[in-house]
């Protein structure tokens, strides 16, 4: 097929709406300007054990996003009502919906449960709504999954996560940390143990500071949708209607 012109391409799209019809071109990026601010990472972990695995794990992440140059923090769910327990005003979920505002990059870190992410994990991606008017907490922001788990190297709480991740419009990255047997993998005062699950931590911390490096900028763009703008332009036009009235 021969490349014409937009309006010859749209001749044939009787459904497209050409004003609001984008064509995605290199240039495009050439004016996006770039953030100089240490990039801002969320962590979110899945238990409120004592010692938590999932909690030491975060914690190991955030050293090495720290590291890498990232400024991070760690929400805390104790204390966090399950959802539509409580209005959306309680502290801790206004703590969380404004830490997600604020965040570029977020790590999810759950334990196995029953061959399923927590539901203390699943409370906290709840309470994050997918838009809040005219914000969207999640949309084009990077995310990294990890779990933990007490017998043998497990995916299934990953794979819900990553589900998850797309269902919140977020870009999640391709590595992944599955700790097995975790209560082997850090010592007495918590830390994590050297070790192959260990060096993957860093891969995948070491990925994510990377991709959000490279899309914290662009995300608007790359997340600008036709189906939006033109829903955009409706809600316009039927406000300027009733302004006639």
């Amino acid at each position: 097929m021969r490349r014409g012109s937009v309006s010859h391409q749209l001749s044939d799209l009787p459904n497209i709406e050409p004003d609001l019809f984008r064509q995605p071109v290199v240039a495009n990026f050439k004016g996006i300007g770039a953030s100089s601010h240490r990039p801002r990472f969320l962590l979110l972990y899945g238990s409120l054990r004592e010692r938590s695995y999932s909690r030491l794990l975060t914690m190991e992440a955030a050293r090495l996003l720290e590291a890498f140059g990232g400024e991070v923090r760690i929400f805390d769910p104790h204390g966090l009502p399950l959802p539509d327990s409580e209005p959306d005003t309680h502290p801790k979920v206004v703590e969380l919906r404004d830490l997600a505002n604020w965040s570029e990059g977020m790590v999810w870190c759950s334990p196995e449960r029953h061959g399923a992410m927590t539901g203390i994990m699943k409370s906290q991606i709840d309470w994050i709504p997918l838009s809040q008017g005219a914000i969207r907490p999640t949309q084009g922001k990077t995310l990294a999954v990890m779990e933990v788990s007490g017998g043998s190297q497990s995916f299934n709480a990953l794979n819900q996560m990553r589900v998850l991740g797309r269902w919140m419009r977020m870009l999640t990255i391709p590595n992944q940390s599955s700790v097995a047997k975790a209560y082997q993998e850090f010592d007495d005062a918590g830390r994590m143990k050297p070790s192959p699950y260990y060096e993957r931590v860093v891969d995948v911390m070491e990925e994510l500071f990377k991709f959000t490096l490279l899309t914290r900028d662009v995300s608007p763009f790359l997340t600008d949708r036709y189906s939006e703008r033109r829903e955009t332009a409706l809600e316009l036009s039927r406000r300027m209607s009733q302004e006639k009235l």
